[in-house]
């Protein structure tokens, strides 16, 4: 009834904990876009079906998992490599799920953790991803951001009260900062997708456009609003992080208003 889907990149440090998290019963299509170290290896170790495809975005590489992967069960979860679902999640969904005929989309919400500490209150939930998904009916697209997935507002959609785990960050933090910046091109320029399904935060996101007040609005969200103090230094390292994030988006922005001008 059930497929899991990871997309990878050079994920030999985060993958062997997701697959251990995963039940063997169920079937694994992992989709790598090109790693350079024993990612695939592992994969292959556990008995997951691997697949190659060129980095698209994500969204067009579940699009790949779904159509070009020989996958024949009627749903699909997407986990990332950094991601661990509890057993509670795969117990709820054999007992309900499996035999649902009135959802195509599950938005399923995270739990993220810095360094490997829970953050409880900085990240600001709940935060929902259209993660288990009908294989026959469900194509994803591009989010607002550019860079994340949505699914149109076509699917019927139901929500999950089971949150999953997000190992987002181990401490990496030239890393992190590289690939984020990449992201933050992407989302110079905000591009809602016609008839795409739009979570609450992407809807503020879009409103409040690319002023230099979302700078400012973005620490004072996370430390403050949604209690990220609460969470001690590392709520503190989550708020500058983004904040920093939000600055690169505003300076990319305004370069490119200026190179323009």
């Amino acid at each position: 009834m059930l497929t899991i889907v990871i997309l990878t990149k050079n994920e030999e440090v985060n993958l062997p904990r997701c697959l251990a998290a995963i039940p063997e019963r169920y079937p694994v299509v992992v989709v790598d876009s090109g790693s350079t170290d024993g990612t695939v290896a592992i994969a292959e170790s556990r008995g997951c079906r691997v697949y190659g495809n060129p980095w698209p975005g994500f969204a067009e590489q579940r699009n790949f998992a779904i159509r070009q992967c020989a996958i024949d069960t009627p749903w699909l979860l997407f986990v990332d490599a950094d991601e661990v679902y509890p057993p509670a999640f795969y117990q709820w969904f054999e007992a309900g799920m499996a035999g649902n005929e009135v959802i195509d989309v599950l938005m399923v919400p995270s739990v993220l953790y810095l360094r490997g500490k829970r953050l409880n209150h900085a990240p600001g939930y709940p935060i929902y991803h259209p993660r288990l998904v009908r294989r026959d009916t469900v194509r994803f697209v591009r989010n607002h951001t550019g860079h994340g997935e949505a699914v149109m507002d076509n699917c019927r959609i139901g929500y999950s009260d089971i949150p999953y785990q997000h190992y987002f960050y181990h401490g990496e933090i030239i890393e992190w900062m590289h690939k984020h910046v990449d992201k933050a091109a992407q989302e110079v320029q905000v591009r809602p997708t016609t008839g795409a399904v739009m979570t609450a935060r992407g809807r503020i996101s879009v409103l409040l456009g690319r002023s230099w007040l979302r700078v400012l609005a973005r620490f004072l969200y996370h430390f403050v609003f949604r209690g990220g103090f609460l969470d001690g230094m590392a709520g503190l390292e989550f708020a500058l992080m983004f904040t920093w994030y939000e600055a690169t988006i505003y300076v990319q922005a305004k370069s490119g208003i200026q190179a323009r001008g």
